[in-house]
């Protein structure tokens, strides 16, 4: 899927059939300030980024698996995930933190500041994971041979995504800080997953094998193309804030102190999100692998319902709480939770439906994961049921209980993995997966309960519309 030329739609603002509906959508989304509608059409924005990149990822993933087959994909999705773990935890929470310190800069003046931190919260990130990296090759060249030889070379090439992908994630957190989303979003989101694909054809084109290592050397490419490109690009527009007379200045333990327990809640995230590849990876051959990581994406597409939801209404709450209306907060819950539920349903339905076909697009021997789709279908909907119980917590204040759930679920799945995988392969992955899903859903649901003072479920969300 490619996006459409600009002059193919018309302008997002200019008047016309749709300007009711996208009135009514940033009203939904908005605050009260005089920057809300601005604040809502940047949500929109991101959020439409966030679909079309799923969009292209996922057409990515499906092309890559017809043309390696499920073990060529299948060593691919776990050297991938070392990349997405090993670079998201070299940024340290700065990719989030530096969110935050970018507008609060500007705000007070504090332009040495505001130089200081977008030098160093990139040059440390960037220093991280290159020095893992390093240590990533020194332990390849040392216990390389305790993995078979067709995981090696693209393990190889992943170290050297590292470094990139960091300055990537960081320089994402300075686009959204500074409110340029698109330079932000964009590089990271939709060009990352073209050059991929764009240099697999190109491969593909020239009658290069089909391997993981090819494949590797592709997100190689597209890694480093990315993150050089960005960088280029902001560093314009920096240039036109900053004077080059600005002495930057450093308070890095201060910047720690913020990022740290980021950093924290990012492992969580990460290690629950692809614990399953893996441990799979460790007991099963990487053809199971593959098939495990297709049926999971084609399901996982449910979740885009809970994250436009959780999107859609995180500023009304924090706004809503930060005036204290309580019934506000109570009210917004209970039309997000239903808002994810029944469109949650309705996907996993149709999804489950297609699934067989949806699979064949990937290659015939994926059509097995079918009922590893329904499994994980059950967990989906289970987490649906609670709306979007995540977000809640998070804007309402209670982020270090998200990273308790997030650490504790994602041990709790370890162990159930270690216990199932072995004896019932692809199958035990999708059971611990479902039940991990299912203990999160009602820590949540009891959390919110407990520290919110309401229930975030979609049954007391269906009996308090009923009574209105």
């Amino acid at each position: 899927m490619t996006m459409q030329p600009a002059e193919m739609v018309p302008a997002f603002g200019a008047p016309g059939p749709l300007a009711g509906i996208r009135r009514r959508i940033l009203a939904q989304v908005s605050t009260d300030k005089p920057t809300s509608a601005g604040l809502g059409q940047t949500a929109l924005i991101a959020f439409g980024v966030r679909v079309l990149s799923a969009a292209i990822a996922y057409v990515t993933q499906m092309v890559l698996a017809r043309w390696m087959g499920s073990s060529e994909y299948g060593i691919y999705v776990w050297i991938w995930v070392w990349v997405l773990i090993l670079g998201g935890l070299s940024a340290l929470g700065l990719q989030v933190a530096i969110i935050r310190f970018v507008p609060q800069y500007l705000e007070r003046g504090e332009m040495d500041l505001l130089a200081g931190v977008l030098r160093a919260g990139r040059a440390i990130p960037v220093a991280i994971s290159t020095g893992v990296a390093s240590l990533g090759l020194v332990g390849l060249q040392l216990w390389g041979d305790a993995l078979p030889l067709d995981y090696r070379l693209p393990l190889y090439l992943a170290m050297g995504c590292l470094p990139l992908y960091t300055l990537t994630e960081v320089q994402d957190g300075i686009g959204r800080g500074r409110g340029w989303i698109m330079l932000g979003l964009l590089p990271p989101y939709v060009l990352r997953p073209l050059l991929i694909l764009a240099a697999m054809v190109g491969a593909h084109a020239f009658g290069w094998p089909m391997l993981a290592t090819t494949a590797a050397a592709a997100a190689l490419i597209a890694t480093w193309g990315t993150g050089l490109v960005q960088w280029l690009f902001m560093q314009r527009r920096l240039a036109h804030e900053l004077a080059a007379t600005v002495r930057p200045r450093y308070v890095v333990g201060e910047w720690m102190l913020t990022s740290l327990p980021i950093c924290f809640i990012s492992a969580c995230e990460l290690l629950q999100q692809n614990l399953d590849v893996l441990v799979l990876t460790r007991y099963v051959d990487a053809s199971h692998v593959g098939i495990y990581f297709a049926a999971q994406k084609s399901i996982g597409l449910v979740a885009f319902v809970n994250y436009a939801v959780g999107s859609a209404i995180a500023g009304r709450l924090s706004a809503l709480n930060a005036r204290g209306d309580h019934e506000g907060v109570r009210h917004a819950v209970q039309r997000g939770a239903l808002l994810t539920f029944l469109p949650s349903v309705a996907g996993a339905v149709v999804l489950l439906a297609i699934g067989g076909p949806l699979l064949s697009m990937f290659g015939k021997e994926f059509t097995s994961g079918t009922t590893l789709m329904f499994v994980l279908a059950a967990g989906f909907v289970i987490r649906a049921a609670v709306g979007p119980a995540e977000y809640v917590l998070r804007m309402l204040g209670e982020q270090t209980l998200c990273a308790w759930v997030l650490g504790s679920t994602a041990a709790v799945y370890l162990l159930l993995a270690l216990l199932f995988v072995p004896l019932y392969g692809t199958m035990g992955a999708a059971v611990a997966n479902t039940v991990t899903m299912a203990l999160s859903a009602i820590m949540f649901w009891v959390l919110a309960k407990q520290r919110l003072g309401f229930d975030v479920s979609v049954l007391s969300s269906l009996r308090g519309f009923g009574s209105r």
